[in-house]
C-alpha cells in the first residue's frame, strides 16, 4: 500500500509525526507538501493528494490541516474521492467499512498525537465490506457523475 500525504501549515507537524509512524510500519508514502509551518493555502494540498489517489499513483491518502475541514472539502472536489474527516477510531473504521473512504482527513489542532496515530492505524487496517454498502457508495458516485461536466 502506498499513501499520499499532504497538509497545510496547520497540519505540517502532524504530517511529520505520521511520516515517522508510516516509516515504523514499513508503509510507503509520498509527501505532497507542505514542507514547513509557513502559511500556505490548504486547497492546493488537498487537491494534490486527491489527484494522486484518483490517478492510482497512491492507493489512499491522508490530509491534515488545523481542523481537517477545509482540506477535506478540497479533496472531495476531485471526482472519485471520498475523503472522511475522522476524530475518533469508530468513525475511521466505519468510513472504510461502509463508505470505502479513500482519503482520511485529520485536524491537527483537534486531535492529540496518540489519538491521531490510532485513527490512522484503524483506517489503514480496515477494509471495505462491500455488500449493501457497495450499492450505497455507487449511489454516491451516481450523484457525483450527474454534476461532472
Amino acid at each position: 500500500m502506498k499513501i499520499a500525504l499532504g497538509s497545510d501549515h496547520g497540519g505540517y507537524e502532524l504530517k511529520e509525526i505520521l511520516k515517522k509512524y508510516l516509516d515504523e510500519k514499513g508503509i510507503e508514502y509520498t509527501d505532497y507538501g507542505t514542507n514547513s509551518t509557513e502559511s500556505v493555502d490548504y486547497p492546493e494540498f488537498g487537491q494534490k493528494v486527491a489527484e494522486a489517489v484518483k490517478s492510482k499513483e497512491c492507493d489512499r491518502g491522508i490530509v491534515c490541516c488545523g481542523t481537517g475541514i477545509g482540506i477535506s472539502i478540497s479533496a472531495n472536489k476531485v471526482p472519485g474521492i471520498r475523503c472522511a474527516l475522522c476524530n475518533d477510531c469508530y468513525s475511521a473504521r466505519m468510513s472504510r467499512e461502509h463508505n470505502n473512504a479513500n482519503v482520511l482527513a485529520l485536524g491537527a489542532r483537534v486531535l492529540g498525537r496518540d489519538l491521531a496515530i490510532e485513527i490512522v492505524d484503524v483506517w489503514l487496517k480496515t477494509e471495505f465490506q462491500a455488500g449493501r454498502h457497495e450499492r450505497r457508495v455507487n449511489k454516491i458516485s451516481e450523484i457525483e457523475n450527474k454534476y461532472v461536466i
